[in-house]
């Protein structure tokens, strides 16, 4: 059976940003949850939604500073914590409760490279927020997105997947020495199997997942990285101001938003999904000998075998099942 992660030739590229994408399209009567939609890639995502038509959530760890940074757009703010099940519970409960149906979870928040820290479960920060607080999200939203008729999960992973795959034996680092880039990368290849997992589940009811690689944007996701680590991989210049190079995958927060908008709208991925996708496209499998080391200036393309994996989608679900006493 050949690999679904062929490339479509959308018509889109890297150089596109969000509002082409949906050049139009018409999302009114449609609602859309996207969380980390108040911060760089987030807020262009929910700004370009918005303005297509959909009803935008954005759910907030910080609500004042979600509202001071979507000041002036007309999106509805609501209180969650991912690194908190019972915050996810209730804001989930109450949008179930609603009986509205939601067409549209953008799941884009996240932490990237933090030092060690544990969430009150005693679970490793990163792969706890990124994943599994995304997991339970989807999975308590279930009935809504059903009740779409034809919705769509699209996570945000990253070229971060390459540097590891989900150790299913110690994926909070109890064990094995703690490093950051392991733990993001991690938490990436997670964000991208759970796509594979919820597409197994979902497509039967109409609801289609996607992980997307947004491209390499500086925002307030580099906060645990020196200017001098930004620098040294080109990400700033001399000035600290974020590098715009689409030739290293160095894309503006409007540009990296295109990815995440195409694959949570786009007629060409109708009836299917379980893809990784980056610059408006489905992505191609990268070579398993490929390899990408932490903190690289070079750019890489493509989806490492271990992130779209069904097997590995099927054992990471049981375990996150597990983990957040929750499943669909």
């Amino acid at each position: 059976m050949p690999s679904l992660q062929t490339p479509l030739g959308s018509g889109f590229g890297a150089a596109s940003t969000a509002r082409e994408v949906l050049a139009g399209i018409d999302l009114s009567g449609k609602t859309a949850i996207v969380t980390g939609g108040y911060s760089g890639i987030g807020t262009e995502t929910s700004r370009a939604l918005r303005a297509a038509g959909a009803r935008v959530i954005v759910p907030a760890r910080d609500t004042q500073k979600a509202k001071a940074a979507l000041d002036g757009m007309d999106v509805e703010l609501a209180a969650m914590d991912l690194a908190s099940p019972s915050s996810i519970d209730a804001f989930t409960a109450a949008f179930v409760a609603s009986g509205e149906p939601l067409h549209i979870l953008i799941n884009s928040a996240g932490v990237m490279a933090c030092p060690l820290t544990r969430d009150a479960r005693g679970y490793e920060l990163q792969f706890a927020t990124n994943h599994l607080g995304h997991f339970q999200l989807a999975a308590r939203l279930w009935p809504a997105l059903v009740r779409a008729q034809g919705a769509r999960v699209v996570s945000l992973s990253s070229l971060g997947h390459r540097y590891a795959s989900v150790d299913f034996d110690d994926p909070n680092f109890e064990r094995r020495e703690y490093d950051r880039w392991i733990a993001y990368g991690q938490s990436k290849t997670a964000n991208a199997l759970f796509a594979v997992g919820l597409e197994a589940r979902g497509k039967a009811h109409g609801v289609h997942a996607f992980s997307v690689h947004p491209g390499r944007i500086v925002t307030d996701l580099a906060r645990h990285m020196s200017v001098e680590e930004l620098q040294k991989i080109g990400a700033v210049d001399e000035h600290g101001q974020p590098v715009i190079d689409l030739a290293r995958g160095m894309k503006s927060p409007q540009q990296g938003a295109a990815t995440s908008v195409w694959a949570a709208t786009s007629a060409q991925l109708n009836g299917f999904g379980g893809v990784y996708c980056e610059d408006c496209d489905i992505a191609a499998l990268a070579p398993e000998e490929d390899t990408t080391a932490p903190g690289s200036a070079t750019l890489a393309s493509g989806v490492r075998p271990w992130a779209v994996d069904p097997v590995a989608a099927e054992r990471l679900w049981v375990l996150s099942e597990r983990m957040t006493d929750t499943g669909i």
